[in-house]
């Protein structure tokens, strides 16, 4: 029956790991926490040392005629503030219901020093710099509210901003803010005190900025930003001593999403689109003032290799050594879309909705090149989401949920977000041992578990002695109700931050040192803005703090993350000229224009021939052209130079057993699936090749495993019930067990496949249902008869004969 059996290989064997991730859709998502209004306001007034004795923050006297018909109320910075030491001077603000038409602003000490005073006309709050090239239909210019369209702003100069910084650190200083009516008292005065940490940040910040515009075509459909607006997301570092923002890289046109670094700062991950749209693909690259991004430092998420596959890499975490990249995989038999919920809104304000139902964690070893699930977080009857590492490098924290469907037939889809309509998850917290990536029993985390609210986004402090995460009633990160928490990392009471503000607080990071969060938020306006609060070792958090002049007023920063390095100057990404040939390259092969496609790569190589991947993907071009010897020589290059390529090993596998040489083929194959364990097409290869060795036992093997990886592959389920049918060996053989698998290959292909068919026949004779194998069997020979298949119609023909005579085929 080998004759008859379906090849695995028509399908496509593209190996390229050269594009970058997740998901313009998909990913996307990450780049779309929107930004709000920015403050701008000058110095108004010099100011003066108070000649006189007497505290600044005491009432003032007023004539007793004199009635106060409103106070002053302080919106910024709040009672209790905590600033980091050298950071640019904020924008003050406050309310005055009175007439006022000055104000004087009095800052006093605790340690004695003489006040600062400062008399100021006042300037009413602004919205900052528009990026007009954001402006859309389907956004809107940012606008005050109409409490901060009454506020008045001071700001003070670089001088007395680092007076009040430099005697506000041992004891809090106090803001006095008193209105005046052509200059004598008109309101009482409003207050707040703050303070400045002697902790430094310690470290830039890195962070996307990106313009919210969402799409919608023809048919409806709603993407987070149209494709010819991609380019206009930029990459940034802030030093908050410095005014302004770091532009490090722009202008790509191809979509960059999720990052992390290494705690040791040596290290940057980033997901990145290849051709085609390739969502499976992700970059490793050393931190340096001018990072380059080649093709050599991208690493391939999709298990065969395929371009476009949609086995994306979900919100991916560097180890703290570098060496290992642990991230969220919907599985082997499982695509995209059946295992995240994924909800785009036309609206600006809260775009997208976004969350895996479905997955679990694997870990990549860049020493390796092998990436496998870590046992105690790959249960399918769960989700398993969001891993990130402690500081030590020993456990992993993770959320978890019951797995379920991403969409529920006939529920009506969420129309924003929130909408009671969503998919309802709700995470708990775990964390398992890494043990070098054999990991172990998950544990529970008391206090971010088991409360009726979806708990995500864990991020440990470096001294590991807390947990910082992000609560919601629904999903996780950028939710309109997100707010932040923190545990103890051995679990035990969480405590709401005192930092939060509403709307959405997330996309938070820990400072190296583990003295300052930092974290977006929507309190200003839909257009999400980043702010700072300092952790105390006690795990308290003070009111947030403005990173002002961040980006546009109509454009957002999202996720925001500390580097643990001096600065980056620049991020360049070579790897995208190479992609550029390769998209050209896949035109011409979907033409069949096999020599086109040739031509394309050689140039490919000419411009990288240390890359692997172009060595393979050539090869593969050569093999679908017919060309199998040189498919073979080329592929045999690009394992010359990276020796550890799974997608290398199949392809030598695939074209040496389509060859006629399975014997050879076997230890590709072997090797492919050593260095990539969960990869199913790699089994069902491996099967077909002992099956042409006429080893079925370990074809069996092959088959069934190919089968654990992905129920619902025709080509494993009849590739078993062929052998359990009608295997030579007595012991092999199940007829039941045959009839099943066949039986439901036979249900995923609607009763039209002949071949399904045939081995259904051969099963049904092997469990002693000759009547079902005879009937089988006609419906069998009736179609390879439509489809013109005469050698088909032969063999299924000779296996019915054996049918009537009650006997069971062997093959």
């Amino acid at each position: 029956m080998d004759a008859a059996s379906p090849s695995l290989f028509v399908r496509r064997l593209r190996v390229i790991s050269i594009g970058f991730t997740p998901l313009v859709a998909v990913l996307l998502f990450l780049a779309f926490a929107p930004n709000r209004l920015q403050v701008s306001a000058g110095s108004d007034g010099a100011p003066t040392r108070a000649a006189a004795a007497g505290r600044a923050d005491q009432p003032q006297t007023r004539p007793a005629s004199q009635k106060a018909v409103a106070k002053i109320v302080v919106d910024y910075p709040e009672e209790g503030s905590v600033f980091p030491p050298g950071i640019t001077a904020p924008t003050f603000l406050w309310r005055d219901g009175a007439a006022s038409n000055s104000w004087r602003i009095t800052v006093s000490f605790g340690d004695g020093t003489e006040p600062v005073r400062v008399t100021s006309n006042g300037q009413r709050m602004q919205v900052g710099p528009i990026d007009p090239r954001c402006v859309a239909p389907t956004n809107e210019p940012p606008q005050l509210t109409a409490k901060e369209a009454e506020a008045w702003t001071w700001k003070p100069d670089e001088g007395t901003w680092k007076t009040i910084q430099q005697h506000s650190v041992k004891a809090p200083a106090r803001l006095a803010v008193d209105g005046l009516r052509d200059g004598k008292p008109d309101t009482v005065a409003g207050h707040a005190a703050f303070t400045t940490s002697a902790d430094p940040v310690g470290a830039p910040i890195f962070y996307r900025d990106v313009p919210l515009m969402p799409t919608q075509n023809t048919e409806g459909v709603v993407q987070p930003l149209p494709s010819d607006a991609i380019h206009l997301i930029n990459w940034r570092l802030r030093d908050i001593r410095e005014p302004e923002s770091h532009t490090v890289l722009t202008d790509v046109p191809t979509c960059l999403n999720c990052h992390s670094f290494s705690s040791n700062g040596k290290t940057m991950g980033i997901d990145l689109d290849g051709p085609n749209n390739d969502k499976g693909l992700y970059a490793l690259a050393p931190v340096a003032r001018h990072i380059s991004i080649d093709d050599n430092e991208v690493v391939q998420w999709n298990t065969d290799g395929r371009a476009g596959k949609m086995r994306v890499g979900f919100m991916s975490r560097v180890s703290p050594d570098a060496r290992y990249v642990v991230s969220t995989f919907t599985g082997s038999s499982l695509e995209f879309q059946k295992a995240f919920y994924v909800r785009n809104f036309p609206t600006y304000r809260f775009l997208q909705v976004f969350y895996p139902t479905k997955g679990m964690l694997e870990v990549y070893d860049r020493t390796t090149g092998r990436r496998q699930p870590l046992p105690g977080a790959d249960d399918p009857r769960y989700v398993q989401t969001g891993g990130v590492w402690s500081p030590d490098g020993k456990w992993i924290v993770f959320a978890r949920a019951l797995a379920r469907e991403p969409y529920e037939k006939d529920r009506p889809l969420a129309k924003f977000a929130n909408d009671p309509n969503e998919t309802q998850i709700q995470y708990d917290l775990y964390r398992v041992p890494f043990n070098q990536g054999n990991g172990g029993a998950p544990e529970r985390i008391v206090g971010a578990s088991r409360n009726g609210m979806s708990n995500s986004f864990p991020k440990v402090s470096p001294d590991g002695k807390w947990i910082v995460f992000v609560e919601a009633k629904n999903g996780e990160v950028m939710r309109p109700d997100s707010q932040l928490y923190i545990v103890p990392f051995q679990g035990g009471a969480a405590r709401r931050l005192r930092a939060n503000m509403s709307p959405m607080n997330s996309w938070h990071s820990w400072s190296p040192n583990g003295k300052w969060l930092v974290f977006s938020s929507k309190a200003r306006g839909p257009y999400t803005m980043m702010y700072l609060t300092h952790m105390d070792a006690d795990g308290n958090s003070s009111p947030a703090i403005l990173i002002e002049n961040a980006t546009a007023s109509n454009r957002a920063v999202n996720l925001p993350e500390f580097v643990n390095t001096d600065g980056i100057d620049d991020i360049q990404v070579p790897a995208i000229r190479i992609y550029r040939l390769i998209e050209r390259a896949l035109d011409l092969e979907d033409r069949k224009d096999y020599a086109g496609a040739a031509g394309v790569l050689t140039q490919a190589e000419q411009v990288t021939p240390d890359d692997a991947r172009i060595h393979n993907d050539l090869a593969t071009v050569y093999y679908l052209e017919g060309n199998v010897d040189n498919a073979i020589g080329e592929v045999h290059e690009a394992l010359k130079i990276s020796p550890w390529m799974p997608q290398g090993h199949f392809n030598l596998g695939t074209f040496l057993l389509q060859s006629g040489r399975p014997g050879e083929a076997v230890p590709e194959l072997e090797k492919a699936l050593d260095l990539n364990p969960s990869f199913p097409t790699g089994e069902e290869a491996l099967a077909q090749a002992y099956g042409a060795e006429r080893d079925d036992a370990a074809a069996l093997t092959h088959w069934r495993r190919a089968l654990a990886l992905d129920p619902g592959s025709v080509n494993a389920l009849v590739g078993a019930a062929r052998i359990l049918a009608s295997s030579a060996h007595a012991e092999l053989r199940n007829g039941p067990e045959a009839a099943k698998l066949a039986g439901k290959a036979n249900e995923l292909t609607g009763g039209k496949d002949p071949i399904v068919l045939d081995t259904l026949g051969a099963a049904y004779a092997e469990a002693g249902d000759f009547a079902q194998a005879v009937a089988t069997a006609e419906r069998a020979l009736a179609l390879a008869t439509d489809a013109g298949n005469s050698a088909l119609e032969q063999m299924i023909s000779a296996r019915m004969r054996l049918f009537e005579e009650r006997r069971a085929y062997r093959n």
